[in-house]
């Protein structure tokens, strides 16, 4: 074991002793539900299914979303179980509509050695299958050392992380060396894996490009569009980061005619800070989860839930896609309005999006812009008609690929499977 194994491990025991403490102060923050704590610690957990276990996990609504993707593939080419695992309420409350049938969800277990053995030893996985940046040595080492096959999909690392991780070699080696399957969503990403592991990444591609757009029930968007909107255009900021909503609110104030306003934050938790602000520049609000009924004299509907994206973006006339406006978050996919036929309007600060930004701006389906001043601009083109068309072959040239990376990465883990159940 290297140091910083060592280390880590010392470490994360040392957590597992304050961990009543740190749950407590977390389900007072309302970020851990006090009913399934036991799972955090692994006890009490439902009996584990016959036959064979694939374990998915990521953290929040993102690589939740991915890792359904991944299920379902799974659960259309195999005979297998699935136990979902993820860390957010956020992903707990999109799972609980989206679940295949038969697929467990737990939430994921604090990665203390004590706590990722008893996980292990309980569920016996034979499939591990990480998504993202998720990376938690305890249970991998545990679940490597039971003989389950280790993989790591839709793998994506920033530049920040990258350094972050080389810091330590040994350390690095020794835990991404874990792992029978790398495969990354990114050619960078595929670089920084392949030196810090040593090992052949592969790079199918980004899996959301892979997912279908988000539903909308018909009677929702019917209501919104005659009482809220009632023939007004309507802006949505969607996704957005603390700061972001206030430069999407200084580029539209002063609209003609006043849009109607639409903010859906990427943490619905932030709602109270976002609502002071909405009511200190004097704008009348109906809040989503409030049960509000918005209408033509509501200036905006604050979208503080979970799993209503794709309404939002079916009623939108211009979007504003948040996470590239503040810094250090990296952007987010732009792949579902665009799925949708909308163009998107974004921050200059996509730094886990740069490839896919790139192309499709070259498309003209994605405007990159900076500032309040350079939005409203943007967006007062866009809802005129002004703004630029997007290339329709280029378009249906990126979607028409958007569905091997998902391919690819089923097909690898089926074949570890198949070693798996060959040894």
């Amino acid at each position: 074991m290297s140091l910083g194994g060592w280390l880590y491990g010392l470490a994360s025991g040392g957590l597992g002793l304050g961990l009543p403490v740190l749950l407590s102060r977390r389900v007072r923050a309302g970020k851990e539900d006090p009913g399934r704590l036991n799972e955090r610690r692994a006890r009490g957990l439902p009996p584990r299914p016959e036959g064979k276990l694939t374990w998915l996990h990521g953290a929040s609504v993102g690589e939740s979303m991915v890792l359904l993707g991944v299920a379902e593939a799974l659960l259309a080419r195999t005979d297998i179980s699935i136990l979902m695992t993820s860390q957010t309420q956020t992903s707990v409350q999109m799972l609980a509509t989206r679940l295949p049938e038969g697929v467990v969800h737990q939430m994921a277990p604090a990665d203390t050695p004590a706590i990722a053995r008893r996980f292990v030893r309980h569920w016996q996985p034979d499939l591990v299958v990480f998504a993202e940046g998720e990376i938690w040595p305890n249970l991998l080492r545990e679940a490597g050392a039971a003989g389950a096959k280790l993989a790591l999909v839709n793998a994506r690392m920033t530049e920040k992380s990258r350094k972050g991780w080389a810091r330590f070699p040994a350390f690095s080696r020794e835990i991404f060396g874990r792992f029978d399957l790398l495969l990354a969503a990114n050619e960078d990403t595929a670089e920084a894996l392949a030196a810090l592991s040593g090992k052949t990444v592969g790079q199918p591609g980004n899996l959301k490009t892979a997912l279908p757009p988000p539903l909308a029930a018909p009677e929702e968007l019917e209501t919104l569009k005659s009482g809220f909107l009632a023939g007004r255009p309507c802006l949505l900021a969607a996704s957005t980061h603390p700061g972001e909503e206030a430069v999407f609110l200084d580029a539209v104030a002063g609209l003609t005619p006043h849009p109607a306003i639409i903010i859906a934050p990427r943490h619905p938790e932030r709602a109270a800070s976002i609502l002071t602000d909405l009511e200190l520049r004097g704008l009348s609000v109906a809040r989503r989860s409030a049960g509000d009924l918005p209408d033509a004299e509501t200036d905006v509907l604050l979208a503080d839930t979970i799993g209503e994206m794709g309404l939002w973006y079916r009623l939108a006339d211009a979007i504003y896609l948040g996470g590239a406006t503040a810094e250090g978050v990296g952007g987010h996919n732009p792949i579902e309005p665009l799925q949708l036929g909308k163009r998107i309007v974004t921050g200059p600060h996509g730094f886990n999006f740069t490839d896919v930004f790139a192309e499709l701006e070259a498309a003209r389906a994605l405007t990159i812009v900076e500032g309040a001043d350079a939005l409203r601009t943007t967006l007062e083109a866009e809802l005129s008609g002004q703004g630029p068309q997007p290339d329709a072959g280029k378009v249906k040239a990126y979607f028409d690929r958007s569905a091997a990376p998902m391919k690819e990465t089923v097909a690898r883990l089926l074949a570890l499977l198949q070693s798996e159940a060959s040894t």
